[in-house]
């Protein structure tokens, strides 16, 4: 399913995007290689004025931000996404019956469980169960970490199975792992692309289709994933806030994600994209009112 700032995103490297825009502030510092005698003072100075010019570049951001309406961030609109995400995700639109939820869905993720879809084989499951486990030890999922550590990247249940789907589903009972698998998942997926979004000049449609892209094909920056997909795009067509018309760049997005989710599962369902998604952007409805209707695998949802 997936792998693990519009004002300047267009003639920067992926990496760099996925670094100012997902990854907190400092957890970008890598180590460096050690320099030779007489330059590292420059590099520090260099490393100094990058870090400088991010802030300021965020608290920019961050005043656009506050200025916009809330779109998709709105609690009506926000629990409409997850809703339209369930119904892609787990075929229903009562997302808060999932957190239970695990199976292998043959797709080369390893398990797929909980409310969003995290799989031990993308990274995501993997930090959710480290976050949880640094505010709640000994829990029942902790003693798989060495195991969850080891899969991350592939499709393997080594050390997982028999009793990581059992310990998963019992955990999900518990009101602090539910609150913990709604918090990763703002933080990974949720409000990392509805602030992208913002500041691509997207409203609450367009801010739902980079949701929803997220959560499919991850933050990585694997040739597959959101930021590579997006970057794509900006070859294609302008975001609206360099100018473009949104419903001609969200006509290019849904294209090239389309084309991307086909590429890597030639056989998969679009139904995410064209009979949900594409209808909403279709009918013109670019702020996601109520009612909407929508189709995934075959079946028919309707929201009020």
């Amino acid at each position: 399913m997936k792998r693990a700032g519009v004002l300047f995103l267009a003639v920067v490297p992926v990496v760099a995007t996925v670094v100012y825009f997902v990854l907190p502030s400092g957890a970008a510092d890598a180590p460096a290689a050690p320099a030779p005698a007489g330059t590292q003072s420059s590099r520090d100075d260099a490393k100094d004025r990058a870090e400088q010019d991010h802030e300021q570049q965020r608290d920019k951001d961050d005043e656009i931000i506050a200025s916009l309406p809330p779109g998709l961030a709105a609690p009506d609109k926000e629990e409409l996404a997850h809703r339209l995400v369930s119904s892609a995700e787990h075929s229903t639109t009562d997302w808060r019956s999932t957190y239970g939820m695990i199976e292998d869905r043959d797709d080369d993720c390893g398990y797929t469980a909980g409310i969003i879809g995290f799989c031990t084989g993308t990274h995501d499951l993997l930090t959710l169960v480290e976050h949880y486990t640094g505010s709640h030890p000994g829990n029942g999922l902790a003693r798989y970490l060495p195991a969850l550590r080891k899969v991350d990247g592939t499709d393997s249940h080594e050390g997982l199975d028999p009793g990581f789907t059992d310990a998963w589903k019992a955990e999900s009972e518990l009101p602090e792992f539910r609150a913990a698998q709604e918090e990763e998942r703002d933080r990974v997926y949720f409000e990392p692309a509805v602030r992208l979004a913002k500041l691509d000049g997207l409203g609450t449609l367009g801010q739902f289709v980079y949701y929803d892209a997220m959560v499919f094909h991850g933050t990585g920056t694997d040739e597959s994933g959101f930021y590579a997909l997006r970057e794509r795009v900006l070859r294609k067509a302008k975001t609206p806030a360099a100018g473009g018309s949104e419903k001609a760049y969200l006509d290019a997005f849904l294209d090239v994600r389309r084309a991307t989710m086909l590429t890597r599962y030639p056989d998969r369902d679009t139904s995410r994209v064209d009979t949900a998604q594409r209808r909403f952007l279709q009918a013109g409805n670019l702020a996601l009112d109520t009612p909407l209707t929508w189709e995934m695998y075959g079946d028919s949802y309707t929201s009020s």
